[in-house]
């Protein structure tokens, strides 16, 4: 039996701003239920990694191979950019993405925004994508708001809400941008059980956060950016109960 792709795997990738190099060559594997949390201080580069995954960034060098399928780029006098935007749509289908600022359609309920992609990107029946939209609702405890519209909504349910509206994609990889940090702090907790949830089930996620609980008990591995390099990486329990590196002993004091 062939060995089965994994999910996602990033080489080497950089990426400039202008003179700025804000990632310098930065690889990241993630196998089938890996749970890796991207830590580190504003700036160092997470979240433009994180974007360069899926293109919503495109790596100036460096290969994105989504289960098995490299990404084919090529130059034009704008710079590097894919070579088959439909590759990349077909692409985005298996890597779904939370943003910190939820991002759903303000004009159509929650449950159209869960519908949406399913429909018109996978080319689901409307009527089969209502029930599972509905059941991913339910799992998020949102079952009662799919006829709510996102302003009717709190920040905490919005996040949750992206996320069934990410999770009826049903990808291989989710990526995660910061998803609690423009909550109040008392809506954290049901956004990160969500998340807890999903990585019982088994899912592939890349999660960036400053949510340090959060990564101690959910990782698989975590890694730890300074200016745009991996400065550390590796099982939670040693990244963040025992780092070698003196930054990143510094980045994990509590500041008072």
């Amino acid at each position: 039996m062939a060995d089965t792709p994994i999910p996602l795997e990033v080489r080497h990738i950089t990426k400039r701003f202008g003179n700025a190099e804000v990632l310098k060559g930065l690889s990241l594997k993630a196998h089938k239920g890996d749970v890796i949390t991207l830590i580190g201080a504003s700036g160092s580069g997470k979240s433009t990694f994180l974007r360069c995954m899926n293109l919503l960034e495109q790596p100036d060098e460096g290969e994105v191979i989504v289960h098995g399928e490299e990404i084919r780029f090529k130059q034009t006098r704008h710079g590097r950019e894919p070579a088959d935007w439909k590759q990349v749509v077909r692409m985005r289908a298996k890597l779904s993405m939370v943003f910190q600022s939820f991002n759903l359609w303000a004009h159509m309920t929650l449950l159209e925004n869960v519908i949406e992609a399913p429909v018109h990107v996978l080319g689901k029946p409307k009527k089969q994508a209502i029930t599972h939209a509905r059941q991913l609702l339910e799992r998020v405890g949102l079952a009662a708001h799919a006829d709510y519209y996102p302003a009717q909504m709190s920040g905490g349910q919005q996040q949750r809400g992206a996320i069934a509206r990410a999770l009826a994609m049903d990808p291989e990889v989710m990526l995660f941008d910061e998803p609690t940090s423009a909550l109040d702090p008392e809506l954290v907790g049901d956004v990160l059980k969500v998340m807890r949830d999903l990585a019982k089930e088994g899912r592939t996620m890349i999660v960036v956060t400053h949510e340090m609980a959060f990564a101690r008990d959910v990782s698989s591995q975590v890694i730890y950016l300074h200016q745009g390099r991996i400065e550390e990486a590796g099982p939670p329990e040693q990244v963040l109960n025992n780092p070698h590196s003196e930054r990143l002993k510094q980045f994990l004091t509590p500041k008072h």
